[in-house]
């Protein structure tokens, strides 16, 4: 048989749907049968009528307070399974709160769990994962064998958030069984970390600076350059080791993935752990002294010269132009 149930593990923030969830909405209405969402937060309400909008006719709300997410949802989702309301698939988002979730599930229903994924499909009763290895550079389809449900992780920006048209999530309270002292580890604060104009991860345009700039003051001139182009600036693994700028700035396997429609890379010579990250982006420039730097393998548009050079040169044209 088909998939005919695919719950997927809902995040938000501040009234807001995460959205790496709308992303993975998404994609189960593309595999078929039945949408639902599984969320861990007290407000619930509020944020049924995104998810429906998203393809999610039900959600089930556990709401475990103020405690890290991963001990009691991971429980309240394995009671509901384990008490026959059993979806054929859940899809977790490659996050914090996503891992932790699926970690503690995968151990309590004895299920594997797939990691890195960028794609799935499901042909009759085969559900097959598209997952990336050697940190990106090869992908594999790995098929579930068994009984399900089937737990997969996605990394953000591996499926484009479309809405359905529906009307708001069914709410249903679900209870949280006891985890013991693995429930008892509590969110004292949080912390957003202030930044000005878009986000990295949701950026039109994405302006990333690497070790070819040649010191951590000269990155300057990537957040003008993404400050006039509307953009957010970004940053190579190389130069957020090194302290350049935090790590919040980092694009790559390890940080930030980034799909824009320009991706402009200076000064960076384009390790996979880097490509991973930014590959996907409609339009890539890269800027680089090295004809051969692996960048220009993946660029739409590659331009061989210093980065003290045409980078200037690029913001006087954009400043005269107003």
């Amino acid at each position: 048989m088909a998939v005919s149930t695919t719950w997927v593990f809902a995040e938000s923030s501040e009234g807001k749907v995460a959205t790496i969830t709308l992303e993975l909405l998404t994609k189960a209405r593309a595999l078929g049968g039945t949408v639902e969402a599984f969320y861990g937060g007290g407000d619930a309400d509020a944020i049924a009528e995104q998810l429906g909008k998203f393809g999610a006719t039900k959600m089930y709300a556990a709401d475990a307070g103020d405690v890290l997410q991963g001990a009691p949802v991971a429980a309240a989702m394995a009671a509901q399974i384990e008490s026959g309301n059993k979806p054929d698939l859940i899809l977790f988002g490659q996050t914090y709160d996503g891992r932790d979730v699926a970690g503690r599930l995968s151990a309590k229903l004895d299920k594997p769990a797939l990691t890195n994924g960028v794609d799935v499909s499901a042909d009759g009763d085969k559900v097959t994962v598209q997952n990336a290895i050697f940190g990106g550079n090869t992908l594999v389809q790995t098929a579930f064998a068994g009984d399900g449900p089937f737990l997969a992780l996605f990394r953000p920006k591996s499926f484009a958030a479309e809405e359905g048209g529906g009307g708001a999530a069914e709410v249903v309270k679900v209870g949280v069984p006891d985890t013991g002292t693995a429930g008892q580890s509590k969110v004292l604060d949080r912390h957003v970390e202030e930044h000005t104009g878009p986000k990295l991860d949701e950026a039109e345009v994405v302006v990333s600076g690497g070790r070819g700039l040649g010191a951590a003051e000269k990155y300057e001139m990537i957040e003008q350059l993404a400050k006039l182009l509307k953009g957010a600036p970004g940053a190579s693994r190389a130069i957020v080791d090194a302290g350049w700028v935090p790590y919040a700035y980092q694009v790559g396997q390890t940080g930030k993935v980034v799909k824009p429609n320009v991706y402009i890379a200076a000064g960076i010579s384009g390790a996979t752990q880097h490509l991973v990250g930014m590959k996907g982006a409609k339009n890539i420039i890269a800027i680089n002294k090295d004809k051969d730097a692996p960048i220009f393998s993946i660029a739409d548009l590659g331009i061989v010269g210093d980065v003290h050079k045409v980078i200037p040169k690029l913001l006087e044209a954009l400043q005269a132009k107003g």
